[in-house]
């Protein structure tokens, strides 16, 4: 288990999720003092790949769930245009718009950690039927997608834009794949407006969580000391809204879940 402050410092550099480190976050803060080279991200997450839905699912009280109900709810698709989900990890929010598409629209999941793929194509297979389009599972980053332009109706992730190695970059990506007209939706932890439950978040994730995470997923980098040093530093909230304006999307909201500990984001491109 990581339990020295060497070791968490090898993997994230020196960081402290406190109260005061969250509060407001500048457009800019988008290229952390962490290791978030595809060689690092892979290597976690690889590991972790066998009990990742497991361990989201126990971490997040099963609130994971809820968060992707409402955002293929408020992102819903129309027509039949493809969808894209990039980041896409074991497939869920791709599975996710898979059904609310009524299995008719094509859907395909990216992301480039195999391992992670090979679980998400594991778990299709099993629910699939006869009927309907398949979900296509790709290796791929973000950062250089393997689309051509103006090509999928929805573009989302969830959970996966911070670890993005250059945000803006990957927001831009997912830009230039969406149809004119279409929308960008980002999915993503958040820190909650209120100061004594924020307190208490900042405390759970960095005392609780990682000890919890390397309980059920043991690994020599672990991805459960990552994930509070990246939430503390990611912008969110109107200071994630503005990178996404930057980024050339327009009409972007956000709305917070579960009193902010989650923040569903919806851009659209330009042009229709």
């Amino acid at each position: 288990m990581l339990t020295t402050d060497s070791e968490v410092e090898h993997l994230t550099g020196e960081f402290s999720l406190s109260e005061s480190s969250v509060v407001d976050h500048p457009t800019n803060a988008v290229n952390l003092g962490i290791d978030k080279s595809n060689q690092r991200v892979k290597q976690m997450f690889g590991e972790i790949a066998p009990r990742y839905d497991l361990m989201n699912h126990v971490l997040s009280g099963g609130t994971d769930y809820y968060w992707r109900w409402v955002t293929i709810r408020k992102a819903t698709p129309q027509g039949e245009a493809p969808i894209l989900d990039v980041c896409t990890g074991t497939g869920d929010l791709a599975m996710a718009y898979w059904k609310r598409g009524k299995r008719r629209i094509p859907v395909t999941g990216t992301d480039f950690t195999e391992e992670m793929l090979e679980i998400a194509r594991q778990k299709f297979d099993r629910m699939q039927t006869r009927e309907g389009t398949r979900i296509d599972f790709i290796q791929a980053d973000t950062q250089e997608l393997p689309f051509e332009d103006n090509r999928f109706q929805i573009v989302s992730v969830a959970f996966g834009l911070r670890n993005v190695a250059d945000t803006m970059r990957g927001l831009k990506e997912m830009l230039r794949v969406c149809l004119p007209g279409g929308r960008v939706v980002v999915l993503e932890f958040s820190l909650p407006g209120n100061r004594l439950l924020r307190t208490f978040y900042c405390w759970y994730f960095r005392n609780v969580l990682p000890r919890i995470g390397q309980f059920f997923a043991r690994n020599s980098h672990s991805a459960y000391n990552y994930l509070p040093a990246t939430v503390s530093e990611f912008p969110y909230g109107k200071a994630l809204v503005e990178l996404m304006e930057q980024a050339g999307m327009e009409r972007v909201t956000h709305r917070p879940l579960t009193f902010g500990i989650a923040t569903l984001y919806i851009g659209y491109k330009p042009g229709a």
